[in-house]
């Protein structure tokens, strides 16, 4: 039996997000998917997450689930045995980021969620996949299963996420950062950023042609780094 491997999901999106990787990451191993849409802190994530989770496992967290992987890697380091970071931010939020956030929640509270999944869609993909119209439904899917109201509880996560930098170099486990070449929301700067702040047990892979969402943009090119990653 493989380590455990602890699956952590984007903003709105569900187990689907890992869908293409499953066939191949999932045999001869425990997989855990994160429950991350009922609480509103990052902290609260969390605790429920390593309440649920073995004792020890490999760690794979896509944009929020990069938050939420880097604070379990600044309160549980001795449980996790390697880690993947995938289009994701290690810098903190700030009024300038949560602006949009608190205006995409207004928009949520008011009825409008399907505003809120029109408006991001243009920025979670690739320029040329804006018009792939089975990827447009697969996102919406997972939206429309995380809901309104737990799409709001995890922009409150978000919004109060502190600065991960600092802690970066305390990282000791192998680790991947990957990133859409044209990821439009945590561009490359930002993991080479974590690469560099991790230092010589991080490797950094950019995936061409892809936007934020690499594991369902790049399925194949992806696997193949996780399959690799996990050894």
């Amino acid at each position: 039996m493989n380590e455990p491997l602890v699956l952590i999901p984007g903003l709105s999106c569900t187990a689907a997000l890992y869908g293409p990787q499953w066939p191949a990451l999932a045999p001869g191993r425990p997989v855990l998917v994160a429950d991350h849409a009922r609480d509103d802190s990052l902290a609260a994530i969390t605790a429920r997450l390593l309440e649920a989770a073995p004792e020890r496992f490999a760690l794979c967290g896509l944009s929020m689930g990069g938050y939420i992987a880097l604070d379990i890697m600044r309160r549980a380091p001795e449980r996790v045995t390697r880690l993947a970071l995938l289009d994701t931010s290690a810098k903190p939020a700030t009024p300038e980021t949560n602006a949009p956030r608190e205006q995409m929640i207004a928009l949520a509270e008011k009825g409008a969620f399907d505003n809120v999944t029109t408006l991001l869609w243009q920025k979670l993909v690739a320029p040329e996949r804006l018009t792939d119209e089975v990827l447009r439904l697969d996102v919406r899917k997972m939206a429309e299963d995380i809901g309104a109201k737990g799409f709001v509880r995890q922009q409150r996560a978000i919004m109060g996420r502190p600065d991960s930098r600092p802690g970066l170099a305390a990282i000791s486990v192998p680790t991947m950062i990957l990133v859409g070449a044209e990821d439009q929301i945590t561009p490359v700067a930002e993991a080479r950023e974590i690469a560099d702040g991790i230092g010589g047990n991080a490797r950094l892979r950019t995936i061409p042609d892809c936007g934020h969402l690499s594991t369902l943009e790049a399925p194949q090119a992806v696997t193949e780094a996780l399959l690799s990653w996990l050894g």
